[in-house]
């Protein structure tokens, strides 16, 4: 896998996550921290095999679920997990659940299931 997207509100997370990846053999992480920066990093973002998504990314701002939306609505063809470390009940993280062909990891995310999800074919 070449390229994956990381949408995490937390730096450090953020950081390891893209650290790990790299050390995985991806080639390049495209590292942002909001709705808002997805979308100014679009062509970038748009080339990703891989989007983790935070499902909460704060109150009052547009969370994963809206980015997913938005990457769909722009023809992204990769896979998209979800990242939450919210309980099962949140509202966002049922929604997220709701979700056809996308996966939800809990956080902190195990470093092996990060592995097989760069292991595993695109249809998976």
């Amino acid at each position: 896998m070449r390229q994956v997207l990381v949408l995490e509100d937390d730096d450090d997370l953020r950081g390891m996550l893209c650290d790990l990846l790299r050390m995985y053999g991806v080639t390049a992480c495209v590292d942002v921290d909001s709705f808002e920066a997805l979308v100014q990093q679009r062509d970038a973002a748009l080339g990703c095999e891989l989007a983790l998504l935070d499902v909460n990314l704060g109150a009052g701002v547009q969370s994963g679920l809206d980015a997913l939306d938005w990457l769909l609505a722009q023809a992204y063809r990769g896979r998209a997990v979800f990242l939450t470390g919210h309980a099962r009940s949140h509202p966002l993280v049922r929604l997220a659940y709701e979700q056809t062909q996308v996966k939800v990891l809990a956080k902190p995310v195990d470093s092996r299931a990060l592995r097989a999800l760069l292991e595993e074919p695109r249809g998976a």
